[in-house]
């Protein structure tokens, strides 16, 4: 396979037959282009690790692991991956292309009405739910991290933090698991935050109090980062929230919700529901 690259930043202009066309973003946790597929004639998503961490056995090992937990899964409400590819001693995967807006451009305008908000957030539970079934952990559950199409159907990206449950690797073949803290990003709302190594793994914000005080997590964690999301979508403001992360981390671990802040017409199921997924102990929270 061939590479080859254009100025600045070193964006590849191509990788073998996935010819770049723009970037799509970027982070602490990789670098994202839009690239034509030459042989069956797509669009598709190349991550690539960002150039300082590219030869980082840690980030390596994520990296494919992350390629690995993404072939397990096969549901529509999960991006998914073609290939995991290497160039001059470089890897990328080679993701479904999503066309749509996150979630959190979508809030960036508003809270978004029940009767809307609602359906979307079945979608999310259901793509979870396959995910936990394959004892995958996302880790990292936020409106940054979730797409809708213009369709209407919802996708979960991003499980570069994703592990198994139990810490064990999900397949034979699997890169073992490493350290649980490689990551926390900024409260600040929606900002594209770089990996900050050796802290917190997560987003401050919709991180569960668990992974908030470095503690092992399974999917419990995951719901209630579902439930920051859905308080969100609905209240058109984070449940938990501060002007750093140390103040974010803080109102996660000791400030309640406030279930007021919702729309008055949130079903009463919903609000029960939020209040059993944002639980600060997972044993009173929402199992599955």
């Amino acid at each position: 396979m061939e590479i080859s690259y254009t100025g600045g930043f070193m964006q590849p202009a191509g990788i073998g037959p996935f010819k770049i066309e723009r970037e799509l973003g970027r982070g602490g946790m990789g670098e994202v282009y839009l690239a034509r597929d030459t042989r069956l004639d797509r669009e598709v998503a190349i991550k690539a690790l960002p150039a300082h961490l590219a030869q980082d056995p840690d980030r390596l090992a994520r990296f494919q692991r992350e390629a690995k937990m993404l072939a397990s899964l096969n549901h529509p409400g999960i991006a998914a991956i073609y290939g995991l590819e290497e160039a001059n001693g470089h890897q990328y995967l080679i993701l479904e292309y999503v066309q749509g807006e996150t979630f959190a451009d979508r809030l960036a305008k508003g809270p978004i009405p029940v009767d809307e908000a609602l359906p979307l957030a079945k979608q999310i539970a259901e793509a979870l739910e396959v995910a936990h079934e394959k004892g995958i952990i996302h880790r990292d559950l936020k409106p940054g991290n979730v797409m809708v199409t213009p369709d209407g159907v919802v996708k979960v990206l991003d499980f570069g933090l994703a592990r198994t449950a139990d810490g064990a690797p999900a397949s034979a073949g699997m890169p073992p698991v490493l350290t649980d803290s490689p990551t926390v990003t900024s409260p600040a709302r929606y900002a594209n935050s770089p990996t900050i190594p050796g802290a917190i793994m997560g987003t401050a914000g919709y991180m569960s109090p668990e992974q908030a005080r470095g503690k092992p997590v399974d999917k419990r964690s995951d719901i209630f980062s579902f439930g920051c999301v859905l308080y969100e979508m609905l209240a058109g403001t984070m449940p938990f929230s501060g002007e750093t992360v140390a103040d974010a981390i803080g109102a996660t671990l000791h400030k309640e919700s406030d279930l007021n802040l919702l729309p008055p017409g949130t079903p009463r199921r919903v609000r029960d529901l939020l209040a059993s997924c944002l639980a600060k102990d997972r044993k009173n929270r929402l199992h599955d």
